[in-house]
Formats: C-alpha cells, structure tokens, sequence
C-alpha cells in the first residue's frame, strides 16, 4: 500500500510505525522539545498520515500564537529583547492556552486531532506539563493525549542545525526565516544542561556537547505527569525542498481571539506586578 501524500517516511521504519498509531488513536499530540529537534516535520508528518484517516487537523503551535500577544495594543508594551520573547507574553500565552484547549475538545468531534508543540525551555507553553485543577487537566492526563520527546542522535542534530543555517539564507517557507538560528539552538541546549544539574540528572558543565540521555531524562522529568513517550530518531527524512510549515492537506490552527489576548496579558499583569517575580517565574519555569 502507497504512504498518503506528503509522507516523507519509509515503509517499515518504527517511526512511521509510532506516528501512523498515534494519527489513529490519540485526540492530542504535542511534540515537546527544544528548537532543532525535527517538532515541525514530525508535526507535519503526523498530520498528513490522519487525515488519510479521514481526521480533520487542529494546530497548536508557539510561533503562530505567540505573534498575536506581541502585536496586540497591550503586547506592545512587552517586546522581544535581542529576538527573544518577553516573559510577560510567555506566561500570558500559556494562560490562554489551556482554556483553549478546553474549549476546542468539547466543542470538536472526537474525530479530529489536535497537533501541538510544546517546547517547554524559557516557560514556553510549561503550563500544558503543569497538574493544574481546571477544565483542561483531564485532557490533558488522559492517556489520548500523548506528549512525545523527539531525541535526535547527535549525528542527527548536527544535521538539523545545519538545516537551520541553510534555510535561514535560503528559506523554503517565510515561517523559516522566525525560526530559531543554530546559535539560539546551542544556547538553549546550555540553558538545559543547568536545568539538569539543577534537578540532579546530570553534572554535565555548560559547554557539553549535545547528549540524548540528559535530553531525554529532562523532558521524561519535565512530563511526569502526562502520557510521554520518546522517541530515539536517526532517520533523515528527504525533506530538502519540504517545507515542514506547507501542508498539502487541510489545517487550521488554533489561535487567541482579540479578546483572549487582553484578557490573558491582563491577567499576567495582575500575577507578576513586579519585574523581579516576574524573572523568578521564568528562571524557574521547570518547577511542576
């Protein structure tokens, strides 16, 4: 049997295996990691296998919610510092994003799937990995809600950072040219390993080179209280002139209304009142 369009997997790889059960069976897939780690092609992949099931695609994704928060009138007041998100809005879009959750799965069939990416590192949607007493956590602790950790091998990562650096000059996609560039990549890599050390899983120094054991131990840790499961990934997928941000199928992505952005920046407002609180919540985003 031929692989839908737009399937850039191999027949008989465990890859395909994984996502093509998870586009059968689960309402909510978040990919959790940090950039560089293949989130938007799996994301695309698992898309596409679903809706050859005949599934309609939700998706929830950082880089599309995260610029309506920072355009808005009241965003503005919050703006990137060096091209980096302010801590308001990242708690502010976490804030929405849970009672978007909520809303989107009582009011959708069970038929569809809701695609997300949750990159955790720097309090980037940590919320959804929260046990939170509201209208999400059952979603969100159900065993069909599936939290997967890609962890490329480091050959695999050196490849994906060298993707980055070509697309950045030559980008398939204009989503591309925000994603984040190899030297963001190995700068969010040294905010994990002190993350690890902090938690006790790993003494590795600062300048440690990638390694997929500290990786995959910090999202399991970070994921205690959700349905996770990793991924071990060595597979190139032939995706040289694949933008993972085009689809060939319909999608529609879930995004905060107007009145969700000022409710949500107000309330983050009214949490973190001072700077110094605000800092510590960010500093400290891996707490559960």
């Amino acid at each position: 049997m031929s692989l839908p369009e737009g399937v850039l997997l191999s027949e008989g790889s465990p890859l395909l295996a994984a996502l093509s059960a998870l586009a059968r069976d689960a309402r909510c897939v978040f990919f959790a990691g940090l950039p560089g780690t293949g989130k938007s092609l799996l994301i695309h992949q698992l898309a596409h296998l679903a809706h050859a099931r005949g599934r309609r695609i939700r998706l929830l994704q950082w880089d599309v919610a995260r610029p309506a928060f920072e355009a808005s009138a009241a965003g503005r007041r919050y703006p990137q510092e060096a091209g980096v998100t302010h801590g308001l809005i990242r708690v502010a879009v976490g804030g929405w994003a849970r009672p978007a959750l909520a809303r989107w799965h009582v009011a959708q069939p069970a038929s569809d799937l809701l695609i997300g990416e949750t990159p955790f590192v720097g309090h980037r949607l940590i919320e959804l990995a929260r046990p939170i007493d509201d209208a999400a956590e059952p979603l969100l602790a159900s065993p069909a809600t599936r939290f997967v950790i890609p962890v490329p091998s480091p050959s695999l990562r050196r490849h994906l950072e060298a993707e980055r650096a070509r697309r950045a000059s030559a980008p398939v996609h204009a989503r591309e040219r925000e994603d984040a560039p190899p030297d963001v990549l190995r700068g969010v890599w040294r905010e994990l390993v002190g993350v690890a050390r902090a938690l006790g899983i790993s003494d590795a120094a600062d300048d440690a080179a990638y390694d997929p054991a500290i990786y995959r131990s910090l999202y399991e840790r970070l994921l205690t209280h959700r349905h996770a499961q990793a991924l071990a990934i060595d597979e190139r997928l032939p995706a040289g002139g694949v933008s993972a941000y085009e689809f060939r199928i319909p999608t529609a992505d879930l995004v905060p209304s107007d009145a969700d952005v000022a409710r949500f920046i107000a309330e983050a407002e009214k949490r973190y009142p001072d700077p110094t609180a605000l800092g510590r919540e960010i500093e400290g985003w891996f707490a559960l």
